[in-house]
């Protein structure tokens, strides 16, 4: 019998939405639960990265986040006597969107679970929580608090760094809990007003301010080890600490405040059997860099089309196993850049922070040192070595397979200035720089892809655009507006490349080795246009 669902998710917070959106476009049938009864009305995770932005116009949803962000947000790391250390201000947008944004996440997870109406096979439960997965082989049955059990191809945990999935899959979670305590103040009507963030390397007492959308601005101090937990519920003691920074801090309209301590852990594995973890579950990291939120959602547009391709039948069960083995790396890079900035600007000791505040001004004078923090190159990108990638057929000295393509505004025969994604649809794409596809492919190879649902691009100079030179059907004829797609391909030796659904490039080739790529990356990514795949992975004919 087939299980009540292809996929259940555990937790409604970001990374579940996200995930149940992308699973939804596909017709996956779908099922959220979640133990609370509504949202989260609070912020908590305060940026957002271009990776996200570009996550969640794949979904159709980023013109409906846009207004809860501010873009391009400066980040500042000043003494303690708020001079100038360094500065963090990115202006590429390679990828489509700015790479740094301050955002409102409440107001951006009621526009994820918004968006799930669209999916007639999509369903959220509120006030369920889950007792037990068992995974038996076939499906996983999941016990729920009402007493009922369902079935489900597969479950994923969403449901944060106590995950309840996470203890069901026997799943360590190594890793440290920083000793130290920080209190954090969001506000309504921002008493400062100023669009940027400013993190304060004070030895007296390390601080942030952030600017985040709407009028709401958080404020983070450190608290020392003699300072009680308790010290911190009375506003006297948030208002001594503000008073430097604020004419009033009697007048502050407090939404929330908390004590936290930063966490920097990551589970044994992401997949054991049917059961998966995603975003904190999978992951815990500090907040340094504002990299919790963002890798979560990475997280789920890793494993939605993943789960999609296994679930519609398009790919088999072994296609899963990659998730594991791209995002692990990854995830760990940025638990540890965030414990390194977290201990460089931490310090309390006087010495430490003069020595600290001399080293990182004498950088901050080397023109290629500034530009790399300036334009914040220090951040790790997705890099995939193995999974489902093919890397044998790439020319190019520094192969770009496993890494995220460019996404430059482009030309169509009918649209002009679109962002290259919307182009490319939510599927596969096979893009072809200055040359005729189905000739480059070869029929059988064409025909393959073409049964997988993937398009066909063929990007041309822009006044290239409308020369009806062997034109396909089956071919979108692309002009390069900005000339972004040929500056890339000024960089690699590389002119066909099979992108994925999460825009990672999955194989590359010269034009003459496109069939060869093709036919290996089907294999690899255990893609199947015929039928659809049983419990094992074997393929199920259809007639």
């Amino acid at each position: 019998m087939p299980a009540d669902y292809d996929v259940l998710l555990v937790g409604a917070g970001p990374v579940g939405l996200t995930l149940a959106n992308v699973l939804g476009g596909h017709g996956v049938r779908t099922r959220v639960v979640e133990e609370r009864p509504t949202l989260i009305d609070y912020p908590r995770g305060v940026g957002l990265d271009d990776e996200s932005l570009r996550t969640f116009q794949s979904i159709g949803l980023v013109e409906q986040v846009l207004p809860h962000t501010n873009p391009n947000q400066i980040m500042r790391f000043v003494d303690g006597r708020r001079r100038l250390l360094a500065e963090i201000a990115p202006t590429d947008t390679s990828f489509g969107w700015p790479k740094r944004n301050g955002f409102v996440q409440p107001l951006v997870d009621a526009e994820l679970l918004a968006g799930l109406a669209r999916y007639p096979s999509v369903e959220v439960s509120w006030d369920t929580a889950v007792t037990a997965c068992v995974d038996t082989g076939a499906y996983v049955e999941v016990s729920l608090g009402d007493g009922s059990v369902v079935t489900a191809e597969y479950v994923v945990g969403c449901d944060g760094g106590r995950s309840v999935t996470r203890k069901q899959m026997g799943v360590g979670f190594e890793g440290t809990t920083s000793p130290t305590r920080w209190l954090v103040v969001d506000l309504a009507s921002d008493p400062l007003g100023h669009p940027n963030i400013e993190v304060g390397a004070d030895p007296t007492r390390p601080n942030v301010s952030v600017s985040i959308a709407h009028g709401i601005r958080r404020f983070e101090f450190m608290i020392h080890d003699d300072e009680p937990d308790e010290l911190a519920e009375d506003p006297a003691f948030f208002q001594r600490m503000v008073a430097s920074f604020v004419p009033y801090p009697e007048r502050l309209e407090v939404i929330r405040r908390r004590v936290y301590t930063h966490h920097s852990r990551i589970a044994d594995t992401f997949r054991k059997g049917r059961l998966l973890l995603a975003g904190d579950a999978a992951h815990l990291m500090p907040v340094w860099q504002g990299q919790g939120y963002n890798s979560g959602i990475r997280d789920a547009a890793n494993l939605g089309w993943k789960l999609a391709a296994v679930a519609t039948g398009r790919a088999g069960d072994a296609l899963l196993d990659s998730y594991d083995t791209e995002r692990r790396k990854h995830a760990r890079a940025m638990i540890d850049l965030s414990t390194l900035v977290g201990k460089v600007i931490s310090p309390t000791n006087k010495r430490v922070t003069a020595a600290r505040d001399v080293l990182v001004r004498a950088a901050a004078a080397i023109p290629p040192v500034k530009s790399y923090v300036l334009g914040m190159r220090f951040k790790p990108m997705p890099r995939y070595d193995t999974g489902a990638v093919v890397h044998t057929w790439s020319r190019s000295p520094k192969s770009a397979v496993g890494t995220l393509f460019v996404q430059p505004r482009v030309d169509t025969r009918e649209r002009s200035d679109v962002l290259l994604d919307d182009v490319l649809g939510p599927w596969f794409a096979v893009l072809f720089w200055n040359n005729r596809p189905r000739e480059v492919l070869g029929e059988r190879e064409f025909a393959r892809w073409k049964a997988l649902g993937a398009v066909f691009v063929a990007a041309r100079p822009s006044c290239q655009l409308h020369w009806p030179d062997h034109d396909d059907p089956d071919v979108l004829i692309v002009g390069d507006r900005t000339g972004g797609l040929k500056r890339w391909f000024d960089g690699h030796l590389d002119s066909v490349l099979f992108l994925r659904p999460d825009r990672c490039i999955a194989g590359a080739s010269p034009a003459q080795y496109a069939p060869e790529v093709g036919a290996a990356l089907a294999d690899a990514l255990a893609l199947d246009p015929e039928g659809e795949h049983d419990a094992a992975g074997r393929v199920l004919r259809l007639a």
